[in-house]
C-alpha cells in the first residue's frame, strides 16, 4: 500500500519550531517509505484563521524542503461534506444536544493535569422539556452518543493504544462542524493512511477511530510525536522568545540550520527515517 501522509495546521499565525518539527516527522516518514505527502489547512475558526497565514505557513514549510504533492485544501471550503457526515449520524440516533459551556464542563470534570478529560455526560439524558428550556437560554451544540466504549489503534511510538471514546462535539453551537468531524472526513476522503501529529492529540484519537468506524472509513496508522517545550518545561509558545523561522532569521539562524536542528531532535542522523529513534520525551529547545 502506498503511504499517504499529511500535515494539517491551523492557519492562525506563524508556525513555531514545534509545529515544524511535527511537519518534518510527518513528511519524512511518508516520503522515506516511497509515499506522498499532503498539507491541509484546518481553518474552521474563521475569526482567527486567514489565507495570509496559510500562505506564510506554506512558505515556511517550503523553506525546510517540505512541498506537498498537491495544492493544500481548506476545510472552510468543504463544510457540506462535514454537515453530510453529521446528518448521517443524526439520522441513526447517535447524537444529542449539549448546552454546557466550557466552564460548565471544566467545573464538572476533575482530571489529573495533562490528562485527557472525558465529557461528564451532563446533557446526555435530558428530557424533551429540559432541552426545550435550555434552548431558550442558549443554542445547543451536537454531541456524539458514544455509549462509553473503548477503541484501540496502532501508534508508531506508543505501540498498541486503547482508550475511552468521548461524547465529542460534532457541531458547535454556532452551527459550524467541529474539528473531530472534519479531521475524520478529510483523512478518509484524502486517503490518508498515516497520521503523524503531536502527542497532545493522543487522548482524542480513540474517539476519532470510533467516528471512522461509524462513518465506514478505514483507520490510518498513527505516530504521535513528543511536543517541543520551552526551557520552563511548558509547551512551546510565543512567550518563549524566538520560536519561529522569522524570529530565528533575525538572530542569524538560517532555515537550513533550523531544519538540521529539528532533524537531530527527532533522533535522525540521515535522510533515512527511523521511527525507533524518535525521542519519547519532549525536547528542550536550545535555539
Amino acid at each position: 500500500m502506498t503511504i499517504i501522509g499529511r500535515f494539517a495546521p491551523s492557519p492562525t499565525g506563524e508556525l513555531h519550531v514545534g509545529n515544524l518539527r511535527t511537519a518534518i516527522a510527518a513528511w519524512a516518514s511518508a516520503i522515506s517509505a516511497g509515499g506522498s505527502f499532503l498539507v491541509r489547512w484546518e481553518d474552521l475558526d474563521q475569526f482567527t484563521a486567514t489565507r495570509e497565514h496559510a500562505v506564510a505557513q506554506s512558505l515556511d514549510l517550503a523553506s525546510l524542503g517540505i512541498v506537498p504533492a498537491a495544492p493544500p485544501i481548506l476545510q472552510s471550503e468543504r463544510l457540506s461534506l462535514y454537515h453530510d457526515a453529521i446528518a448521517s449520524l443524526v439520522k441513526r440516533g447517535l447524537t444529542y444536544e449539549c448546552f454546557c459551556s466550557r466552564k460548565d464542563i471544566r467545573d464538572a470534570v476533575a482530571a489529573p493535569h495533562g490528562q485527557f478529560a472525558l465529557y461528564p455526560g451532563t446533557c446526555r439524558s435530558l428530557s424533551d422539556a429540559e432541552r426545550d428550556a435550555r434552548r431558550q437560554e442558549r443554542p445547543g451544540a451536537l454531541r456524539l452518543r458514544a455509549h462509553g466504549g473503548t477503541e484501540t489503534f496502532t501508534d508508531y511510538i506508543h505501540g498498541t493504544v486503547s482508550g475511552r471514546v468521548d461524547d465529542v462535539v460534532l457541531r458547535r453551537n454556532d452551527g459550524m462542524p467541529s474539528y473531530n468531524v472534519a479531521v475524520v472526513v478529510d483523512d478518509a476522503l484524502q486517503n490518508i493512511s498515516e497520521v503523524v501529529r503531536g502527542d497532545d492529540l493522543l487522548g482524542i484519537t480513540p474517539s476519532q477511530v470510533y467516528l471512522q468506524k461509524l462513518l465506514g472509513y478505514e483507520t490510518p496508522v498513527y505516530g504521535h510525536v513528543p511536543l517541543v517545550v520551552g526551557d520552563d518545561g511548558e509547551r512551546l509558545a510565543k512567550r518563549h522568545g524566538a520560536v519561529t523561522l522569522r524570529h530565528l532569521a533575525d538572530l542569524g539562524v538560517s532555515a537550513a540550520e533550523v531544519r538540521d536542528k529539528l532533524w537531530e531532535s527527532l533522533g535522525q542522523q540521515s535522510e533515512t527515517w527511523n521511527w525507533n529513534a524518535v525521542p519519547r520525551t519532549p525536547w528542550i529547545s536550545t535555539f
